[in-house]
């Protein structure tokens, strides 16, 4: 049978260059035409540690992450002794001639000291890798000469050379190894992460302000704004700690200005607070929470989905909130500009659920349409005219027309005192100001959970895809997406009917978008990666559906298709 992709392995000690090999390696792939899905697995040290980067690679169109590895190129002893066991029957094993690796008929050893200096043995098998998968060996070369232009001429004219003796190595050693298939995608894609999605998105919503502290795996939002932020006019900031990174955020929003912070589990729990305020002022403002295994430090740079029950009700009090999770990277880009509109829209908190598994899985991914895309306007609920301006307007949405801090309901420079915008974390009049008067209490209580009707009105629906009346159907959330689909392509026969119900959206939930589906399949699998099924308990909290089973994962490692399919 035809092979479907290559799976091929890095794996070495944090501090060899395994990632920089990997990343070239990836933006070469996808030039060329190719699918691709890539898996990121490192230890929370500096240096150190074992670490692997998996590149799933295929002309056909691809969305999980697989475990049997069909190129496994060992930068050290460790990595063969751990992943030997991961090789396919008919896979091959690349290291360097001095790893005293034991013989095998399955490992190539490569004199990687004689054909380039040892700090150039990462390009040798750069080129040994591109020479196997029968990737022309100019693009490669490109790819490498675009990716080193910046550390000069000297750097990148030796590195050049040492991939070339790479390849040239493998090709006069006639290696026998199945080559890829001529690819068929256009060559003009995007090589993207999750993160870098993320960024993308929240620029084309029009941000004007991000802030953040430093947390694994949420931290590359950050330096993919910092890449862009002078030329497309972002202010960016790294605050002392999370509870000043949300509350600047909150800050700027107030004054007009669309803005995110980005957080992992434990950072979230010192934002809860003001989560709080963002839910009481009315301020609209972007939450990204990337998981982490917990609780406390947990497993700092692995994955998990563990922090749904958390981001469904941080905060004290009650208000309404939104609750975003992508499937993939093209999910992710979409979204966080839906969370933006979808904040601005209801002055209130909207998050953005993702994982270190899709925050750090780079995929190819089409250009996105621009066409359409329009960042949001602040001042598109702002047309309401009142005298003094009441922050807190009873209307029977629940949404009050927005104002800024010196500026009039119609955005432009206000020029009297009577234009004043009042807000108060304390309960509030219409005008904003305190009050502990029972009967306003119970108004402004109503007005913001009414703007909740609003919110679930524009919930995305799940995505189903799979047969019609299926046998089995399996339900999952956020980065689970893509290995569930493939695990039911594998399980589906002519006797089996198949599907897949995804929520990309988990908050608020619409049980008219999805009942139907789950009640009327005979049977129902809820996969996810946590050890409590939390999304399957919120589904049956809402509609007291229980789901049949479960397949869940909380190792720190992501869902495959081969977990799944493993456990039916």
């Amino acid at each position: 049978m035809k092979q479907k992709s290559r799976n091929i392995l890095v794996a070495g000690e944090a501090g060899q260059g395994l990632v920089t090999l990997s990343q070239i390696l990836t933006k070469a792939l996808v030039r060329a035409g190719y699918y691709l899905v890539v898996t990121q697995s490192y230890q929370s040290r500096i240096r150190g540690g074992h670490n692997s980067y998996a590149l799933r690679v295929s002309d056909q169109e691809i969305i999980a992450p697989i475990e049997t590895v069909d190129l496994l190129i060992a930068l050290d002893q460790k990595s063969i002794d751990i992943h030997m066991g991961e090789l396919a029957p008919s896979g091959l094993v690349v290291v360097d001639e001095n790893i005293s690796s034991k013989d095998h008929d399955r490992i190539l050893r490569a004199p990687f000291s004689k054909l380039a200096d040892n700090k150039f043995s990462n390009s040798v098998a750069l080129g040994m890798v591109s020479a196997l998968l029968g990737l022309k060996e100019n693009e490669t070369n490109e790819t490498l000469r675009s990716f080193f232009d910046k550390h000069g001429a000297d750097a990148t004219e030796h590195n050049m050379v040492s991939c070339s003796a790479g390849f040239d190595w493998v090709m006069r050693r006639g290696v026998d190894f199945p080559k890829l298939a001529p690819p068929n995608l256009q060559k003009d894609r995007l090589t993207l992460n999750g993160n870098e999605a993320t960024a993308l998105g929240a620029i084309a919503a029009g941000m004007k302000f991000f802030c953040f502290y430093p947390m694994s795996p949420a931290t590359s939002i950050a330096t993919a704004l910092a890449e862009h932020s002078a030329e497309i006019e972002i202010a960016l900031e790294q605050a002392e700690d999370e509870i000043s990174a949300i509350n600047m955020a909150i800050g700027a929003s107030f004054s007009g200005a669309p803005s995110m912070v980005a957080t992992s589990g434990g950072g979230f729990a010192l934002m809860t607070e003001a989560v709080s305020l963002s839910g009481m002022t009315e301020t609209p403002v972007v939450i990204v929470v990337a998981q982490r295994p917990g609780p406390s430090t947990g497993l700092p740079t692995r994955t998990e989905q563990a922090d749904l029950e958390f981001v469904l009700h941080g905060g004290h009090g009650e208000f309404p909130r939104a609750i975003f999770a992508p499937g993939n990277v093209e999910q992710a880009f979409h979204l966080t500009r839906s969370a933006f509109e979808v904040a601005n829209r209801y002055n209130t908190p909207v998050f953005i659920l993702t994982d270190q598994f899709l925050a750090d899985s780079y995929r190819s991914v089409q250009c996105f349409d621009l066409a359409s895309v329009n960042p949001i306007d602040p001042c598109a609920n702002s047309s309401a005219e009142t005298d003094p301006h009441l922050t807190y307007f009873l209307t029977e949405s629940g949404v009050s027309p927005r104002s800024f801090p010196g500026m009039t309901t119609n955005c432009v420079r206000a020029s009297s005192s009577q234009e004043l915008v009042v807000a108060d974390s304390d309960e509030h009049t219409q005008d904003g100001h305190l009050t502990e008067d029972f009967l306003i209490r119970i108004s402004m209580v109503e007005k913001r959970l009414r703007k909740f009707q609003g919110i679930k009105s524009e919930c995305v629906p799940p995505d189903y895809i799979g047969d019609s009346e299926p046998d089995l159907l399996f339900i999952c959330w956020g980065s689970s997406r893509g290995s569930t689909i493939e695990a039911a392509e594998q399980l589906k026969t002519e006797a089996t009917r198949v599907g897949v119900l995804h929520f990309s959206q988990v908050w608020p939930l619409v049980p008219e978008t999805f009942v139907k589906k789950i009640t009327s399949a005979k049977k129902t699998i809820a996969v996810e990666s946590n050890a409590t099924a939390q999304f399957a308990r919120l589904i049956r909290r809402e509609t007291g559906i229980e789901i049949g089973a479960s397949i869940l994962r909380y190792d720190g490692l992501p869902i495959t298709p081969e977990y799944i399919v493993a456990r039916i």
